[in-house]
């Protein structure tokens, strides 16, 4: 069917009167429409449907169940259950000793520190969390934003003390922070860190992560407190003379064994727990090695003594007093917002795996919890970093007992066999780490974005310069400002499309999208791609006549028929402000000037409440809104086809009542 034979079908359709109208929704109470929006502001995933229905004792098992987890799984624990977690604990617990003394000393803090946080938190996390495969403990740019940041306000070297007590209360404040965004159901805020934002700040902390690392991995004893690439440089650079071989060599020999058992497994993945187990043979080897040969004596820096016992309590070491207490709510606020990201998305992300749901929230409330209790146990910020969770789940884990595991075994360390990390070279612990973090260096991904979103890839890059020429907290700042930039664009700058009528069809589609898409002679119909705010109506007013100049202009130069109808396909406008319903008004009496008609299609209930609220519905004319645009063309058609004067002088009897 050709267009002439969609002329005859839409013409015959009006006058048969085939039109449906558009209905203005009924009204609803005030307060019945709050509560409608605040449910659908924080209440998305109904957490409550569960209870419905149900009776008083059944509630109380589901809502001990909704806060503690565990108590779901529990009693359908089994001996194969634990047999897997058994094998994913003691993997993940290998992984987590040298990590976790790795990671405090990136951030400062004691090695033992390390230790500390790997056996109370995963504990909590074990009764509070929803995700069977999510490994908890120290991560490595959280314990970099920790130094950065801390060490800005007070030198570690100088005032160790200060500084590990602070460390606590941003800890603590970050747990705060966590769990309250959990429980006022705000997880939402996580998401302005993009994908793209992630990718970037997270290979550009790996990046200067492994370039601190340049410290242990040459022996040198002063290091620059900054971070940023040119600093660092500098300062390895004008102590050349300080270089020690012994140290450098050792280091290259270890980060080859690592990076080859990384690359065995990640070829072979039923070997995978070889790359696990890597990291501790590293610490074992690289400590006989000192042992037997007296390293330490030439250049070769090592641990130490390492405090034997459980975690002392640390409630009392927590700073609430000025100055130094604004210094600790703003390291645990970015740093918590930085662990919740990673540590949902890599729950997540198991989760899709094995084909199960995690709340966001919930998660939430339970890392948070999880470090307010780690900040009174002498530990400093976890969660659930990205290898220790891929292990697990490689492991072959079934539920959270494998934190449990991994704690007993950390706990068993604590206890009796800290004296053996006496002599480990720190050039070993660098080397854990780089190792590390090269796989968080993800190029492949930077690529996907640079081909499919231009400006994704602009916000990936702009994090990532900024981390690695500025600071942490500026890369961070950077990233986050391009993102809400985008977002401001994509409102204030909605997208407008003219349409066209697909041949032989009833379908209207964007005529850039559909070239054999062909446009009504005497009509033109323009799509609005946003709902209409007070930051984009007056774009939109200058963007629809531009549009109407544009179209006038070609058919006054082609010699065809004359513009007579502007429809607004309002399909894809959700909502509209009173500065929307004004742009309308705006646009109507500007088309009125210029003789022309202006026609609404498809408006939805919440455009159609407001526009008889504001009585705009009786300014333009019930007959001129229409339930489709294939009904507005019929009806434009129809006018066209019958009546030969000026559609804006037109008394018309009306079409479609709404």
């Amino acid at each position: 069917m050709g267009n002439a034979d969609c002329d005859v079908y839409t013409s015959a359709s009006v006058e048969s009167g085939a039109h449906h109208g558009v209905a203005v929704p009924p009204p609803q109470p005030f307060f019945k429409s709050l509560k409608y929006s605040l449910k659908e502001t924080f209440f998305p995933d109904d957490p409550l449907r569960q209870f419905k229905n149900q009776p008083p004792s059944r509630k109380l098992v589901l809502g001990m169940q909704y806060v503690f987890p565990f108590l779901e799984w529990a009693p359908r624990y089994s001996f194969q259950f634990f047999k897997a977690d058994l094998i994913a604990g003691i993997t993940i617990a290998s992984l987590a000793i040298p990590q976790g003394i790795s990671y405090a000393k990136l951030a400062n803090l004691p090695p033992i520190l390390g230790l500390y946080s790997s056996f109370v938190p995963p504990l909590i996390y074990a009764m509070m969390g929803s995700s069977r495969d999510l490994a908890v403990g120290t991560v490595a740019v959280a314990s970099l934003l920790t130094a950065s940041m801390l060490g800005k306000e007070v030198n570690p070297s100088e005032n160790p003390k200060l500084y590990l007590h602070l460390a606590f209360t941003a800890t603590f404040f970050a747990g705060v922070l966590q769990a309250s965004l959990g429980l006022l159901r705000l997880g939402f805020i996580v998401d302005f860190l993009s994908h793209a934002t992630i990718v970037g700040f997270m290979a550009g902390a790996a990046t200067v992560v492994c370039l601190q690392q340049l410290k242990g991995i040459l022996g040198l004893e002063r290091f620059t407190s900054s971070t940023d690439l040119v600093s660092v440089l500098r300062s390895v650079f004008t102590q050349t003379h300080e270089w020690r071989w012994e140290s450098g060599v050792l280091g290259c020999c270890f980060l080859f064994f690592l990076l080859v058992t990384k690359y065995f497994s990640k070829k072979r993945p039923k070997f995978f727990w070889i790359s696990a187990m890597a990291p501790l043979t590293s610490v074992i080897l690289g400590s006989i090695l000192v042992y037997l040969t007296h390293a330490e004596k030439h250049g070769v820096q090592v641990i130490g003594q390492l405090k034997k016992g459980l975690n002392p309590p640390s409630a009392g070491d927590l700073v609430f007093v000025s100055p130094y207490v604004m210094t600790a709510i703003k390291t645990g606020m970015i740093t918590s917002i930085i662990a919740l990201a990673e540590g949902i998305a890599v729950g997540r992300s198991f989760a899709m795996f094995k084909n199960y749901h995690i709340d966001g929230n919930k998660e939430m409330i339970a890392i948070g919890m999880m470090n307010i209790a780690g900040s009174c146990t002498s530990c400093y910020l976890t969660t659930g970093p990205f290898s220790r969770s891929a292990v697990n789940f490689n492991a072959g884990c079934k539920t959270a007992v494998s934190n449990i595991v991994m704690a007993m075994a950390v706990m068993i360390t604590l206890l009796f066999l800290t004296p053996l990390f006496h002599y480990t070279p720190l050039v070993v612990l660098s080397s854990i780490i780089i190792a590390a973090m090269l796989g968080l260096v993800d190029y492949e991904a930077a690529i996907h974005l640079w081909k499919v979103d231009k400006f994704d890839f602009i916000v990936c890059m702009g994090a990532y310069v900024g981390v690695v020429f500025g600071s942490v907290e500026i890369g961070l700042v950077i990233a986050v400002v391009i993102s809400l930039l985008r977002v401001l664009l994509f409102v204030a700058r909605p997208r407008t499309f003219v349409l066209g009528n697909i041949p032989n069809s009833m379908i209207y589609r964007n005529v850039d999208q559909y070239p054999d898409a062909n446009s009504i002679p005497g009509i033109i119909i323009l799509e609005i791609d946003a709902p209409i705010y007070f930051a984009n109506a007056s774009y939109l007013r200058e963007r629809i006549s531009r549009w109407i100049d544009e179209e006038e202009d070609k058919l006054k130069s082609s010699g065809e028929t004359s513009l007579q109808y502007i429809i607004l396909d309002m399909g894809a406008v959700g909502n509209i402000d009173t500065s929307g319903i004004s742009m309308l008004e705006e646009v109507k009496k500007t088309t009125d000037r210029r003789g022309l008609k202006l026609v609404l299609a498809n408006p939805g209930a919440e455009v159609m409440k407001k526009l008889s609220k504001s009585n705009f519905i009786e300014n333009i004319g019930q007959e001129w809104i229409h339930l489709t645009v294939g009904e507005a063309v019929a009806a434009c058609n129809f006018r066209l086809h019958s009546h030969k004067h000026n559609p804006a002088k037109d008394e018309s009897e009306p079409w479609n009542n709404v």
